[in-house]
């Protein structure tokens, strides 16, 4: 059987790339201070919709769109650079985050006009948050298994169901609902559309699940009988499943995934000091590599995609490989050190610890389970 042969390239970033990187870093100093983390709780979960309005005033949201739809027309490149310091500086990126890395791009290609200048300008401003409403209860990872239905009705469809860890839905505007919208076609990938649903609408309702350390980031959303305008359909009715695995390799392959713990990985550096004991040098330098690895693969599926390339099949191994490697370094920091999470009263490295090993579990969640990506990985190499 023949498959897809990876196309990973090792690629430089260009001139003004590299400039534009000191321009951020000098912005998050100013905005940020000396510890952005104590805003974020050590990653870029912090919502700050002050702090998006004024990435937006620099032109760092929507730098690849259309600049008639608020965009900046430039590379992908100079956004994926953007899009590292942000996280690597655990900036509050939250408020923006998810409508500047798939639904722009999404509504660029698959949205009406009047939905391209209705919403592309906001995002570009900071001004308007999005979540992802993909995820059902009792589907595990089976993205397909759509109980959520979008009746049609006068001027539109009312919405019943329910979608489950659903990113800061309870801080969103709106979200972008993966729903069945014909029932009567054979096959589970047949009869899905895309509703930009607004979480203030009638009929929806947020609630938390708070995570083991007490925070709210995921979210349970119910709708019932909520109201969608026709106007909001994004694409063609029925176009859903090519649309939402279209939008995946954005999710899947960005900084973010080998970034969420960076961190504890500066904690653990700052702790052991210039002359680390051996075996604890040699544990920083694996961890090291490791994220050198990443960034590269990371910045090669942003090249790709700067070539108008689809690196789907790239992107869902970045994310695999990434997942495992954020989840390993609270076990290689506790297995070097001995020091033990505390959440409360503790060091930084300790509250860091605290804070990576409660949250780890969800870095398998976003963005497609183990299990469903290494199937992806192996349909597309042939040897499934």
């Amino acid at each position: 059987m023949s498959g897809t042969i990876l196309r990973f390239e090792l690629c430089e970033l260009p001139v003004e790339a590299r400039a534009l990187r000191e321009e951020v870093r000098a912005f998050l100093r100013a905005e940020l201070g000396a510890d952005p983390a104590q805003r974020s709780r050590y990653s870029w979960f912090g919502f700050d919709p002050g702090f998006s309005r004024k990435v937006g005033a620099r032109g760092w949201i929507g730098m690849t769109w259309p600049r008639e739809y608020g965009g900046g027309e430039r590379s992908a490149l100079e956004r994926w650079v953007v899009q590292e310091e942000m996280l690597a500086a655990c900036a509050p990126v939250l408020s923006h985050w998810v409508a500047d890395r798939q639904y722009g791009p999404l509504l660029l290609r698959f949205g009406s006009e009047a939905q391209r200048r209705s919403f592309l300008p906001r995002m570009a401003r900071g001004e308007v948050c999005f979540a992802i409403g993909m995820s059902e209860p009792d589907a595990g990872s089976d993205l397909a298994s759509v109980r959520t239905r979008a009746n049609r009705v006068a001027g539109g469809y009312e919405l019943h169901g329910t979608k489950v860890w659903t990113s800061g839905a309870h801080i969103a505007d709106f979200v972008m609902t993966l729903a069945r919208t014909d029932t009567t076609l054979e096959g589970k990938h047949a009869g899905l559309s895309q509703l930009i649903v607004d979480l203030r609408a009638p009929g929806v309702s947020v609630r938390p699940i708070p995570d083991i350390s007490g925070v709210q980031h995921f979210n349970e959303v119910h709708f019932d009988g909520c109201f969608v305008p026709e106007q909001n359909l994004v694409g063609r009715e029925g176009d859903g499943w090519k649309q939402v695995t279209s939008e995946l390799a954005y999710e899947r392959s960005g900084p973010d995934r080998y970034l969420s713990a960076t961190r504890l990985l500066q904690e653990f550096v700052r702790h052991t000091g210039s002359e680390p004991a051996e075996h604890t040098a040699a544990t920083i330098g694996r961890l090291v590599a490791r994220k050198s690895v990443l960034r590269n693969l990371s910045l090669s599926v942003a090249s790709m995609l700067q070539d108008g390339r689809d690196p789907a099949l790239e992107a869902a191994l970045v994310k695999d490989v990434g997942t495992h490697y954020e989840q390993s370094i609270s076990e290689r920091v506790h297995e070097t050190l001995g020091i033990e999470p505390r959440a409360g009263t503790g060091s930084e490295l300790e509250r860091a610890q605290a804070w990576t090993l409660s949250n780890a579990p969800s870095f398998t969640i976003r963005g497609g389970a183990r299990e469903v990506i290494r199937g992806i990985i192996a349909r597309g190499l042939g040897l499934r």
